[in-house]
């Protein structure tokens, strides 16, 4: 209902109730015994304001709060109560007194009566009003306002009557009117059927009730109340209003306890529906808040067995071929391990529809036939994430009661909830793995970017340059370069087997070893053998590490070399390549003897424009989308048809090439490229 100025605040309103109060007994003790039409009127249409504030002031009241109808209703019957009681004790009280000749004790106890009458006359309007307007659809406000107007033409038809009777024919129409709308408008009560079966069973009594209470009001409102004859000199409209909130009170109870008695077959298929809903949006909620298996499980079958009446339910995940009880409710682990592998063997193939099983299928024996399941029946709901089955929920029935169609709906819905949430629980596990993986991907490539060397040697005689692309984020390869003094220079050019994180933590603990022994070893091939006997203690047997180590002198060009493992080393002279490969296995592979007798040391000078190639098997070994290898001849003849360019140039030209060749096929292995170029 659209009342006007419904903006006025709570305490505004108050207010002007209080100052309609005060002139209206004003009004009365000064004017009592004036019985002109003026100052009747004038106090009707005062009586008026009063009724139409206190509404406002309730509908407030009723706005503010969550309106609840069984509370209200209960109010209202104790509302009507007290206007009952006022009824028949004030009708004995002024008893054998005529209007004109009450005292002023009981003229204060009438007014006093008369407005605790008024205050509970517009409670019971106002929570009508709401009821009204409780659950509906479309707005039906036109219906009520036009009873409400028919009420205010009423109540101000019975003020003109009190002096003449020319208008008792239109207080009577319009009243015969009102009563039809008040019918009309009682039917409207669609908040009862939103109500659970418990609640409507309550309204059901309190509804017959009230509307007794309501009955009884209005037959000791007769003409011959002595209190109503008092009232109706106070105020003749409030005596008509009363009335038609007490025939509606009559009406609208009866209404109510029908409709409420009509709805109680269905009551139950209602509240079971409400429930579901309900909690199918809090297990919606939980789903994206909740990522432990365990916790949504336990949501899961509980809501399941609550829903679908069912005397126990548990749910299993599948890892492999074997399964895992993830929850049970009323029924014991080891007892539902039991059960599921005997439904499970007369499934042999994993459904991925709801399926139920007779008596027959589950009659289980358990622990020795000291205990035996008798299932009645059985409903197995698949959790099908991606076309797969991730497992089963089972719900059971011991009594003679199946599972209906609505119970597999329900247990469908459940499984379809559970797959979802076990997928969002699996994926949140792989992002927190991912997470992880990525700070220590992190940590390792800060600790490559420490071992690989910032900058490049530079020297008057030797041009060195460098590149290094790992196949993931962090790699196993390893080159350096060590100032030995005496224009001296070492360097370096390791492969470790594998890849990832832990072949660059190996990557860090090689770099450690021969950054040590190149202070205190000249001779490549003697680093060599010391480098293996340190990494052999601390290397697993399935790492090793690849490597070639030479020292060359920066003012004759000579160079020494050792290999253990690696690939050829390749020189440049005038554009013709040479392989060089002397003797050496992998560091890790042997603990001294063989280690140290298959090693050797090679020397060769370099002259100018002269190239020395290291390079780890990442280059040769790379692939195209036919898998073929770049191999080492290709390799070859890129450096021989530009060993004029510089080894910036030479460097960018392979990897380019490299790129290329294998663009369609994803790079497996570290690549490692450094060349020396000495001269020009």
């Amino acid at each position: 209902m659209k009342i006007p100025f419904k903006d006025i605040s709570r305490n505004r309103k108050l207010e002007n109730i209080i100052f309609i109060s005060c002139l209206i007994v004003l009004l009365k003790l000064f004017f009592y015994s004036d019985t002109g039409i003026t100052i009747y009127l004038i106090s009707e249409c005062l009586i008026f304001a009063l009724f139409y504030f206190i509404s406002l002031y309730f509908d407030d009241f009723f706005q503010r709060k969550n309106f609840v109808p069984i509370p209200v209703i209960l109010n209202v019957g104790v509302l009507i109560v007290i206007i009952f009681f006022v009824l028949s004790v004030s009708g004995s009280a002024i008893k054998g007194k005529l209007v004109n000749t009450v005292s002023e004790a009981q003229m204060f106890f009438y007014i006093l009566a008369s407005f605790l009458l008024i205050g509970a006359i517009s409670y019971i309007f106002v929570a009508f009003k709401h009821l009204f307007f409780l659950k509906q659809k479309k707005n039906p406000a036109k219906y009520f306002n036009v009873m409400v107007l028919f009420f205010v033409i009423s109540y101000f038809l019975s003020a003109l009557k009190h002096f003449s009777t020319g208008y008792d024919y239109l207080y009577h129409a319009f009243t015969i009117v009102s009563l039809l709308l008040i019918s009309l408008n009682s039917l409207r009560v669609a908040w009862i059927a939103f109500l659970p079966k418990r609640e409507k069973i309550y309204l059901i009594i309190i509804s017959i009730v009230i509307a007794v209470l309501f009955l009884f009001s209005i037959v000791f409102s007769n003409p011959e109340n002595y209190f109503v004859i008092a009232l109706k000199g106070f105020s003749e409209g409030t005596w008509t209003f009363m009335d038609l909130v007490m025939i509606y009170g009559v009406i609208y109870g009866f209404v109510i306890f029908f409709t409420a008695l009509f709805h109680l077959p269905t009551a139950e298929a209602f509240d079971r529906k409400a429930e579901e809903v309900s909690s199918l949006m809090d297990l919606s909620k939980i789903i994206t808040q909740v990522f432990d298996l365990k916790k949504l499980s336990e949501t899961i079958v509980t809501l399941t067995s609550k829903i679908c009446n069912s005397d126990c339910a548990w749910l299993i995940t599948f890892k492999g071929d074997e399964f895992e009880i993830q929850y049970v409710t009323d029924i014991g682990i080891h007892e539902a391990d039991k059960v599921t592998r005997k439904i499970l063997l007369e499934i042999p193939e994993r459904v991925d529809e709801i399926l139920t099983l007779s008596k027959s299928s589950v009659r289980i024996t358990l622990e020795n036939d000291v205990k035996i399941f008798n299932f009645n029946s059985i409903a197995i709901a698949p959790l099908k994430t991606h076309e797969s089955i991730r497992g089963y929920l089972f719900a059971a029935k011991r009594t003679d009661s199946v599972f209906d169609e609505e119970d597999k709906k329900a247990i469908s819905a459940y499984a379809d909830y559970a797959s979802v949430a076990f997928e969002n629980a699996v994926l949140f596990a792989e992002s927190i793995e991912k997470e992880r993986m990525e700070k220590e991907l992190e940590v390792a490539r800060e600790i490559q970017s420490k071992i690989l060397p910032a900058s490049l040697p530079n020297t008057k005689n030797l041009k060195i340059a460098s590149r290094f692309k790992p196949a993931y984020e962090v790699g196993g390869d390893y080159y350096d370069f060590f100032e030995l003094g005496n224009d001296q220079l070492g360097f370096v050019v390791a492969d470790v087997s594998g890849k990832g994180i832990s072949a660059a933590f190996i990557m860090a603990e090689v770099k450690g070893v021969f950054e040590s022994l190149a202070a205190i070893y000249y001779s490549p091939k003697e680093l060599l053998i010391k480098a293996n006997e340190i990494l052999f203690q601390s290397l697993a047997r399935k790492n090793f590490v690849t490597a070639v180590y030479g020292v060359i002198n920066l003012k004759s060009g000579k160079v020494n070399l050792a290999r253990a493992g690696h690939t050829p080393i390749l020189v440049i002279k005038e554009g013709i390549c040479e392989e060089l490969t002397p003797n050496g296995i992998g560091i890790g592979l042997d603990n001294g003897t063989n280690f140290n007798q298959n090693i050797s040391e090679l020397e060769i000078k370099l002259n100018n424009t002269d190239i020395l190639v290291l390079y780890s098997d990442g280059i040769t070994e790379s692939k195209n989308i036919k898998l073929e290898d770049f191999g080492l001849d290709r390799f070859e003849k890129l450096i021989q048809q530009n060993y004029l360019l510089n080894v910036e140039n030479i460097s960018d030209i392979v990897i380019s090439e490299l790129e290329s060749f294998s663009k369609e096929y994803i790079q497996h292995d570290d690549i490692t490229l450094v060349l020396f170029k000495w001269g020009n």
